[in-house]
């Protein structure tokens, strides 16, 4: 369909971008199929789907913003984890919404004329588990970084794992909700724990090693913290770029990262 790019990973894992570069996942299995993520919402996305799979459908957002949730507006209803809801009207609302159909418009794509008005159904509250797809499992992750309720999903059969925002190859944890580099950090390596050999994450189109994602958790150290230098991000946050290995980017908010230095450090005593 125009405007989307699909391209099959793996069996029954369609990796799926929208005309503004941010991808979506489609996991279907031989009941039932969940689409992780929706994108910008310019497009159809529930029409692209459907040119997929017949199959019935679950929406599982794995966080609140907007470049993953706006698409939420083509379905009825959706997923995602219930510390996520309190951002759901700050990204999803007209503000935001104007701000997107903007960029779009700077880029020559068409916005529809419905995008500032139409219904955006609040998620209901998801629960961490397995969903069972048929012949393959979504197994759904709380995992708190990018922000408070952001969710992975692991799927065994496949070996693979879905990062959300929590990781991309370029990082960002500069925002009002995400949380300081080291609870971030701590909860991230957590799922080391897990058996995946591959990674999709939302902000590239291809399917990644887990060395690449080991190395990026590997080069966030305190020293490398501390060291990194100023990253303008156009925000009134002190915002500082670490470089985990010299193909990816970690920005995050610095004063938040002292603070919990200190904090840890008063503990300590």
């Amino acid at each position: 369909m125009e405007g989307f790019s699909v391209q099959q990973v793996l069996q029954g894992v369609y990796h799926i971008g929208d005309a503004m570069g941010v991808y979506m996942t489609l996991l279907t299995g031989e009941e039932r199929a969940l689409l992780v993520d929706t994108g910008y919402g310019l497009e159809d996305v529930s029409a692209m789907v459907r040119s997929l799979t017949d199959k019935p459908l679950t929406v599982l957002l794995t966080h609140a913003h907007h470049d993953h949730a706006l698409g939420a507006r083509w379905f009825v209803k959706t997923r995602m984890f219930a510390r996520d809801l309190p951002a759901w009207p700050v990204y999803t609302g007209e503000a935001q919404r104007r701000a997107v159909a903007q960029q779009a418009q700077a880029k020559g794509f068409a916005v529809p004329k419905d995008y500032l008005t139409a219904p955006m159904p609040k998620p209901e509250a998801l629960d961490e588990g397995n969903i069972d797809l048929g012949g393959m499992t979504a197994q759904a992750i709380l995992c708190p970084g990018h922000t408070p309720g952001s969710a992975v999903v692991y799927v065994p059969e496949r070996r693979l794992l879905l990062t959300g925002d929590d990781w991309n190859p370029c990082t960002w944890l500069f925002f009002p909700e995400a949380l300081p580099a080291q609870a971030y950090r701590e909860n991230v390596r957590a799922l080391l724990r897990l058996p995946f050999e591959q990674v999709l994450c939302p902000h590239r189109a291809r399917l990644y090693p887990r060395s690449s994602f080991e190395a990026f958790l590997q080069g966030l150290t305190d020293e490398a913290l501390s060291a990194a230098p100023r990253a303008d991000m156009g925000r009134k946050t002190d915002t500082r770029e670490a470089r985990p290995d010299k193909e990816q980017q970690f920005v995050f908010d610095y004063a938040k990262f002292q603070q919990a230095a200190f904090a840890g450090g008063e503990e300590s005593q």
